[in-house]
């Protein structure tokens, strides 16, 4: 019997010759084997529905012949395994715009992979943000395409410099939680090709190894065993060479599945297997379709298994260790959003000997959700937790909803009051049913919503928001703060935007840190008190009335997406936000001038002077839009086609350099089902936010 276990250091030749063996030797059940996950019931079973326990088998995998599995954790704030480093969740480090702090939490998250037996990553979520109200907003990195794939291609970079195959989810359209089996989502092919991919596009293009589908229907059609989106977009236009793999349980229905360019069914063979062998000896899948399955399989793990390690070891003591954890910090850090401050921020810590801290979420660990992206971390930094740690027990008095007499009293004998509101896992996050499970559901698939959901059985938990507004209580422990007086600082725990209308009036300063991982509470108080600058900005639009975003309907079975969300459609409409895209409030004050543009074959490239005018060092978030003519086709006013993040010193000045490849102002002609370059006069904004306010602008015409 031959042994072909991959070498470190194989050639691209070795591994393709030892995967032409392979598909030589292998039976056809073999073949099969390897395009379905393998024992995932039984392992959720045993582990009382804990996800993550252990690594899940996804794919790959003859034991008889030495050919290794694919092994599979998820994330994307962190590895759901074992005891973690909790990162941010990733709209969190969306508002970073850091494309090099994301790269590094990729490579972290690589190696805690690798620490803990697993070698296929499910943490670059960059499904599109269209409405705020969405579940799982709090996986995902904002509104914007360009956004989404710069920030998703650096974290798919890092997750894989450690050997670790990353894939990126969900392909596509998947922005809807509540009915994700079964929604059927129409779109045009400019809304697709113009919006809902070209992130997509832009993480495999840097390189990342494997894609899952997504479990609802594009235009009528699963888009697990969608051959247009699978086989001719995805391999056919964009050339992708990796395999892709489906969403766990229902990610595929129907054998064909596999012809339609879907190579592994996880996490376990209800549809393949047995299914799939006898489509082929039936005549109704071709064996060449095996065969190109279990080849793109193979390639990639050999791929990634012949490499050599940027570390000689990954000792589980690397897991959650003291630089991962200081990252997290960081994250958390750079992330948190300012979005109002009427002079209260930073506050003076010899001014401060009393700090109301109130709220119920002050004193929760909470992280994000409980679905498949939750991490469970060895320790979490709750917001009462580090401001405690930073002035001392004696100086923090507590209060919550339920007594507003007694958080009325705390704030009155405080200098500040912080009040800490927002959601939990109960209130957004992937659905997780309980015994409340949705039509359409297998009963394998029943048996683990309710193993998972076994801490609250008769309840389901997560899912779309039923509401963007903040839970009535927590609307009236803040007027409740605000009638003493003092300051009033609140704290936005949550995966995208909440409306403020109803009680910003009586805040003095409003600071969004979403889910900001296990270092969130320190982070936080560093924040409050000036030893860090807030420097976050908004990944989303936050409106003054729900009803400017897109239709959004949590029970929808049929939904149409067109070109219009976010920034775009406010803009289109003439609506102005409360907040816009890319707001985000400073402990400095910078300055742009001297906007130049220069033209060369392939790009425009934009020079703006940036100066930190104020007192502090601080980071600002240099922005660049583009506006097309819009002659030809209707065209959004701008959109987001470059940005850097830049830190300054007091008095500091920097000449940032911003590059638009001309490829990025292509629009989609649905009559040819190309891209087309309009000629004509193009907008080029530059500045510190999506508002015309903010923004230089020159023009150019191409």
């Amino acid at each position: 019997m031959t042994d072909y276990t991959p070498r470190k250091g194989m050639t691209g030749a070795e591994i393709a010759d030892t995967v032409d063996a392979i598909l030589a030797e292998a039976t056809l059940e073999e073949k099969v084997g390897m395009m379905s996950g393998r024992g995932f019931l039984k392992q959720i079973a045993e582990d009382e529905g804990v996800w993550g326990a252990r690594p899940y088998r996804a794919g790959g995998g003859i034991e008889r012949l030495g050919v290794p599995c694919l092994w599979f954790t998820d994330g994307p704030r962190g590895v759901a395994r074992g005891q973690s480093t909790a990162f941010p969740c990733s709209m969190a480090r969306g508002a970073s715009f850091d494309i090099d702090l994301e790269r590094r939490i990729g490579e972290a998250m690589g190696i805690e992979i690798r620490a803990q037996d697993c070698n296929l990553s499910g943490a670059v979520c960059i499904n599109l943000l269209r409405h705020p109200a969405w579940g799982r907003a709090q996986e995902t990195y904002g509104e914007d395409p360009y956004h989404l794939g710069e920030m998703g291609a650096a974290l798919a970079t890092g997750i894989q410099t450690h050997n670790v195959v990353a894939t990126v989810k969900h392909f596509a359209l998947n922005s809807i939680e509540n009915t994700r089996f079964q929604i059927d989502v129409t779109i045009g092919e400019r809304a697709l090709h113009e919006v809902y991919l070209p992130h997509f596009k832009r993480v495999l293009d840097a390189g990342c190894a494997s894609v899952m589908s997504a479990y609802n229907k594009l235009n009528g059609e699963y888009c697990g065993q969608h051959r247009i989106l699978l086989t001719d977009i995805l391999r056919g236009d964009w050339g992708f060479d990796g395999f892709v793999h489906s969403d766990w349980m229902l990610g595929v229905y129907k054998p064909y599945g596999a012809s339609a360019g879907l190579d592994v069914e996880n996490p376990e063979p209800m549809v393949y297997g047995e299914k799939l062998i006898a489509a082929v000896e039936a005549g109704h899948v071709e064996p060449e379709v095996i065969d190109r399955a279990c080849r793109r399989i193979l390639t990639t793990l050999y791929r990634f298994m012949a490499a050599q390690d940027p570390l000689e070891n990954y000792a589980e003591t690397m897991v959650a260790c003291e630089s991962h954890r200081m990252l997290a910090r960081e994250a958390a850090e750079k992330s948190a959003v300012l979005l109002k401050n009427d002079k209260v921020l930073p506050l003076d810590k010899d001014q401060t000997a009393k700090l109301a801290v109130l709220g119920r979420l002050a004193a929760t660990e909470n992280t994000g959700d409980h679905g498949s992206s939750r991490v469970r971390a060895p320790y979490v930094v709750t917001p009462l937790q580090g401001l405690r740690d930073y002035l001392g027990e004696n100086a923090i008095v507590t209060g919550v909803e339920s007594e507003l007499d007694a958080a009325r009293q705390a704030a009155s004998e405080a200098n500040a009051v912080v009040v800490v509101v927002g959601y939990t896992a109960d209130d957004e996050g992937e659905f997780i049913p309980g015994n409340l499970v949705p039509s359409g559901m297998s009963d394998q698939l029943v048996e683990i919503a309710e193993a998972v959901g076994r801490d609250r059985p008769n309840q389901p938990r997560g899912g779309d928001r039923a509401t963007l507004d903040l839970p009535d209580d927590q609307i009236a422990l803040i007027d409740a703060a605000a009638e003493s007086g003092k300051p009033v600082i609140v704290v936005i725990v949550a995966g995208s935007a909440v409306m403020v209308e109803s009680w910003q009036g009586g805040a003095a300063a409003i600071l969004q840190t979403f889910y900001a991982g296990m270092e969130g509470g320190h982070a936080l108080a560093r924040l409050l008190f000036g030893d860090v600058s807030p420097s976050g900005k908004l990944p989303f639009t936050v409106a003054r009335d729900g009803a400017d975003y897109p239709f959004f309907d949590r029970t929808a079975m049929e939904i149409t997406y067109d070109l219009w969300h976010g920034y775009t459609k406010f803009e289109r409409d003439g609506t102005k936000p409360r907040y816009p895209f890319g707001h985000g409030l400073s402990y400095a004050t910078f300055g742009y001038r001297g906007l130049q543009l220069r033209e060369t074959d392939d790009a425009i490239i934009a020079r703006v002077s940036v100066t930190n005018s104020g007192e502090s060092p601080a980071d600002e978030i240099v922005q660049l839009y583009v506006g097309a003519p819009g002659e030809i086709v209707d065209r959004p006013a701008k959109l987001l086609m470059a940005f850097d993040r830049v830190a300054l010193e007091p008095g500091e000045t920097q000449t940032i350099v911003l590059s638009v490849d001309k490829a990025q102002l292509r629009y989609w002609d649905e009559t040819a089902s190309a891209w087309r370059l309009e000629a004509g006069r193009y907008r080029i904004s530059v500045g510190g936010s999506s508002d015309d306010s903010a923004l230089l602008t020159a023009e150019l015409d191409l």
